[in-house]
């Protein structure tokens, strides 16, 4: 991943098509050793392919993949009830104690 960013922050920059020494320079700024085989693969990769194309067919394909929204909603309302979800769960234990009694018999009679 660091490779691809610095490959896109030179591209950002106005540098169309970035080499590996260019690539080793922003990555050494921060304290990175760059990798050369690595390096290389992702050069190889992207040569003579264009990034926004790319990054437009990235999109599209993330925009396909689920990713679990649903669950996440029905847990909000859930935590905003938050004071009133212990009465509720005293209630229901308290409904199960009276059914034992109902029944004539307990658990552990």
């Amino acid at each position: 991943m660091k490779y691809l960013a610095a490959f896109l922050l030179l591209g950002l920059a106005g540098n169309a098509s970035p080499s590996a020494e260019d690539i080793k320079g922003v990555l050494s700024s921060v304290g990175i050793d760059a990798d050369e085989e690595r390096l290389g693969q992702l050069l190889k990769e992207l040569e003579g392919k264009d990034v926004q194309e790319l990054i437009a067919e990235g999109t599209e394909k993330l925009a396909s993949v689920p990713s679990g929204g649903a669950a996440a909603a029905g847990a909000a309302p859930a935590a905003a009830a938050g004071g009133e979800a212990a009465p509720a769960a005293e209630e229901k234990k308290e409904e199960a104690e009276e059914s034992d009694e109902d029944m004539g018999f307990g658990l552990f009679d």
